[in-house]
């Protein structure tokens, strides 16, 4: 995996520090001397900070329902496990075949 850093620090260790919509929204740009028109770039700024809220909601919507199924799991587990007879009270097959 290619390292990548972001302010300082190597991205990708671990857990990942998420780039939020507040810091695309509030980034600057040095000043060229043939630059993209500012506007441009904040209108740009503004779709991509509005994607990622959407995109983090969902994330955090998707760990919720995740959570809800694994207890649902849990759930259904322990109350199968209760109904499962254990091992020695399994008849065997006694006849000839």
């Amino acid at each position: 995996m290619a390292q990548v850093y972001r302010g300082g620090q190597l991205y990708g260790t671990g857990r990942s520090a998420r780039l939020t919509p507040h810091e695309v929204r509030t980034r600057t740009f040095d000043p060229r001397r043939r630059g993209a028109d500012p506007d441009q770039v904040r209108e740009f700024q503004a779709l991509v900070a509005d994607e990622l809220t959407d995109l983090h909601q969902q994330v955090r919507l998707l760990g919720q329902e995740n959570d809800r199924i694994k207890r649902a799991l849990r759930d259904w587990q322990t109350m199968h496990a209760r109904e499962c007879l254990p091992p020695q009270d399994y008849h065997t097959n006694e006849g000839r075949w």
